[in-house]
């Protein structure tokens, strides 16, 4: 099997690390670089190592327990504790923070819930769709609210 210039230089690692633990002389370390160097097909490159000591396989890394969640594919933004179900991409916060600032339905439009939010803004030309949205917004901030999909929105 032929081999690349990859394979090649990995070699002349390899060699070098038997050369710091003084495994090799600086002699015979250039002839087997050269040789290295000048290596056609694999055999050529194993012919370089049969009286030196493979290296021993890496040991599996320790696995820690993280204070963080693991992020899943299907959750970029992290897993409701309470009930398992992904975060939507949607705010709490700023639903809540429009619906107090802006009370005709902004923060409904921002959640997803365009319905509602029709209603309120269709509302707001009477007195009772501000109310409502006012109130709304400290419900959006207190509670636990959902996008159109069911998802909790994220704190």
């Amino acid at each position: 099997m032929r081999v690349g210039h990859a394979e090649r230089e990995w070699a002349v690692t390899e060699l070098g690390e038997h050369l710091s633990q003084g495994r090799l002389d600086p002699d015979e370390y250039a002839d087997r670089t050269t040789a290295a160097y000048a290596a056609r097909t694999s055999d050529e490159l194993e012919a370089l190592f049969v009286d030196l000591p493979r290296p021993a396989p890496a040991a599996a890394p320790v696995a820690y327990p993280s204070p963080y969640p693991a992020v899943r594919a299907d959750a970029p933004y992290g897993v409701d504790p309470r009930s398992g179900v992904p975060y939507s991409d949607r705010s709490k916060v700023v639903a809540g923070v429009l619906q107090l600032v802006l009370p005709f339905g902004v923060g409904r439009f921002y959640s997803g819930h365009h319905g509602i939010a029709v209603a309120q803004l269709l509302l707001s030309i009477f007195l009772i769709g501000a109310i409502w949205a006012f109130i709304d917004g400290i419900v959006l901030l207190a509670g636990r609210p959902t996008d159109p999909y069911g998802r909790p929105l994220r704190p």
